[in-house]
Formats: C-alpha cells, structure tokens, sequence
C-alpha cells in the first residue's frame, strides 16, 4: 500500500555522491499511517499541512507566541548570554545530574525556589521534561493521579510514565474531583493554573481544599502563570496565597520567560532522591552556560516587571472584550490566551487564512493538542502590543467575524444551550 502525504515544497538537496535511498517502511507502520493520518491529510487539509499558514509579512501583528511580557532581546538578558558565551570555555556537556553544588545551574535552581518560596528546585530541558520527570518518581502504580481534562499533555504523559492509574476529573470542577477522590482514594493531583488552549484560570483554592481533604499531593502547573500572575510574577499559586498548600510547582520557561528549559520545585529533602530517579534529567544532556545566564537574567527581569504585567492585564481586558462584542464565544476563558474554537479542522484552517490576509497571525491547535472537532486557533496577548496593533487586530476580527459567523460555532450552540438550561433550572 502507498502511502500519500502531501506534496510540501521539499528542502534544497543536498550534495551527494550516493543517491540517496530509503528502505521500504514496514507494512504495519504504512497502515497505521494510512489509517490514522491520510484521510486528515487529504479530507481535513486538502494536502496542506495543518499547522502552517502562509509566511508572516512586514507590520502583521503576531500572536502566536508566549512572550507573554516582551522579554526577547532585553539588553540584560543578551548581554548575560553573550557574557557566558565568550567567557565559559570550561564547561562540559553532560548530564544535569552530574553538575557539582556550585554550578550556576545549581545557583538558578536556588533563586528559583527562593522566589516561589520553596525549599528546592529543579532545572529541566523543557517543561515537558520537568512534568514527565516530577510525576514519574511521586506516582506509582498504586498512586492514582487525577488530572483536570484540559490539563497538559505532558502532565498525562508523566502519570504514564509512572505507570499510575490515570483518571480524567470534568475541567475546572472541584465537586466532580472531591467524588473521584472519595472512589479511587487518595493520589495525586493534577491541575494548570491557566490552561493553555483556553485561557481558563482553575479554581485553584477550591481544587487545593478538595485535595486536603482527602490527603491528596498537589501538582500546579504553572506554565502560563508564572511571570504574569502574582507579587513580582511568582504565579497564581503565591497571588492566591497557597504556595505553603501547594506540594509542588512546575512551569515551562518557554513562557514568559522566554527560554528553553522547564522548572519543578520539590522539599530539599528530595534533592539527591530526584536526581537519581527522574529520567528526562538522567539521561539527558543539562541546559548550556549561556542559556543558564540567559535565565538568571531573566528572572531578574521578571520580577522587576509589575508595569509590564499591568499592560498584559489590560490589553487581555480590552481585546477580550471587543472580540465578546463581535460574536466570537470565547466565555471559556478570562487570561491572556485566547481561543477562537472554530470546530472542525478545516474550519479552524479558514478562520486562520482569513486572519492572515488581514495581518493577524495565530496558531492552529487541533488533536492531539484538543479535542476531536474542537480545532481551534489560539490568540496570545503580551504587554508589548501598541495601540496601533490593537486597532488592527480588532478590526480585522470585526471583518473576518463577517465572513466565518462564530456565533454558529458548535462551542456558541453548546454555550447558548447551557445557559438556557441554567435559566430554566432557576
């Protein structure tokens, strides 16, 4: 059986004295691909790849990003990694577990925790690392760990790696988590402090109160939080004054901080127990001297950005509001992630290519990212947008809003039908 694809542009070849040949795949593995991904080649996309729209030109206003507070290029921050750049010529690539107390990692590490007001923590390669790496050694397989449905996937992907029984509790809703708990006892629990294809803010004081009372571990994700939310940026967990009820906080920092690389705190009591058990940091390379320097930096930035997280908050208001007012049903959320939730997607394909003509560049999200047939494209709002760039976006949305009927999109159907039943039931 062929396998079609698609026909992208293909790369420049490269110069070689030997054709170049592939073995023949596997016929498991081309039905598979047949199966799962050809028809949503062909149907779905029309043979074009999902995710990609056209290329951003001069003056379009991006907001497919998650710098949320402009970070990228502070003279600070650039001069920290030249700095080590030029000057740390003794370093050596290996594994994080083998750098000694004194590393500047370690020194990151420190200042981190000192920040969120935790004993430890822990420098990853990613966010996605730190979620594998932290569930894979506090969950096992008689550790049940209860997950929000729109949390991250990397935090599912932890609870698989530890091989703990997995239970999904309805999004945002501490009642259904109390019933969860009360069947299944207690384990672990999973929730993002701002849900990263909505915007939504969990509840989070209810989920901890819920967790206590059942004698559960608590996991924030706080990847979509941290540097925008809270005294100096140190989160929702710490703005909500639960950091001291929060066992243990992970975040991305390829966020607001703008980097490569994912955090986790943890009791320094666990110290030299999470650097013999957690996978993604044994077995992986640690973080370059200029990217550790590129951190410090900016934590130093962060914190000293309270205007910055002003003008976030403002321009989250502001465009939220003008697009509620053009129809688009974002009641999902509240934060400065925005989803247009087109449905299909071939219908989040549209909405996006309409919002490229007009110099509006998102990003599609579909599955796995989403539901099946909750494709959506994902606005991100930093503190960085001019009022120019704010006029064009609204205008733009205003046009396209014309074209694409958002009030039709099954999520405003489903949002209308809630709210009746709501009034119905009062």
């Amino acid at each position: 059986m062929e396998v079609v694809v698609g026909k992208e542009p293909s790369p420049a070849p490269v110069a070689t004295s030997h054709p170049v040949r592939e073995p023949a795949l596997p016929a498991g593995l081309r039905s598979r691909i047949d199966r799962e991904f050809s028809a949503r080649w062909k149907e779905q996309w029309g043979g074009k790849f999902v995710l990609h729209g056209k290329q951003t030109g001069p003056g379009a206003v991006r907001l497919d990003g998650n710098d949320y507070l402009g970070v990228t290029g502070h003279p600070e921050i650039v001069a920290a990694q030249v700095s080590a750049l030029r000057h740390d010529t003794e370093a050596v690539v290996q594994s994080g577990v083998f750098l000694l107390d004194g590393h500047p990692a370690h020194a990151f590490e420190k200042a981190m925790a000192a920040w969120l007001c935790k004993e430890d923590g822990f420098l990853c390669q990613s966010g996605y690392a730190a979620n594998i790496g932290l569930l894979q050694i506090i969950a096992d397989e008689q550790t049940p760990v209860y997950l929000d449905s729109l949390a991250h996937m990397s935090l599912w992907e932890g609870a698989r790696a530890a091989k703990a029984p997995a239970h999904a509790f309805r999004h945002n809703d501490p009642v259904h988590l109390d019933r969860m708990l009360a069947t299944h006892g207690p384990g672990v629990v999973v929730v993002d402090s701002v849900y990263s294809t909505t915007g939504a803010l969990c509840p989070l004081l209810e989920v901890v109160e819920v967790a206590e009372k059942h004698g559960a571990t608590i996991v924030v994700d706080e990847s979509h939080s941290l540097g925008t939310h809270g005294p100096e940026g140190a989160g929702l967990c710490a703005q909500l004054g639960l950091t001291h009820r929060v066992h243990f906080i992970t975040a991305s920092l390829a966020k607001a901080f703008a980097g490569r690389a994912g955090f986790f705190t943890a009791p320094a009591s666990m110290r030299y127990y999470v650097l013999i058990s957690a996978f993604p940091n044994i077995f992986s390379s640690s973080l370059l001297p200029h990217e550790i320097a590129g951190l410090a930096a900016t934590l130093g930035v962060i914190r000293r950005a309270d205007e910055d997280r002003a003008r976030l908050r403002a321009n989250t208001k502001r465009l939220r509001t003008s697009l509620a007012d053009a129809g688009y049903p974002i009641h999902q959320g509240t934060e400065q992630i925005i989803s247009l939730e087109a449905g299909t997607e071939s219908a989040a394909m549209v909405l996006r290519d309409h919002l490229e003509e007009r110099g509006v560049v998102g990003s599609i999200f579909c599955a796995p990212a989403t539901s099946k047939n909750r494709a959506m494209v994902r606005l991100t709002l930093s503190a960085g947008l001019t009022e120019a760039e704010l006029d064009h976006v609204e205008q733009a949305a205003r046009e396209v809003a014309a074209l694409v009927k958002p009030w039709d999109w099954p999520i405003a159907r489903r949002g209308r039908a809630a709210r009746q039943r709501t009034s119905l039931a009062e």
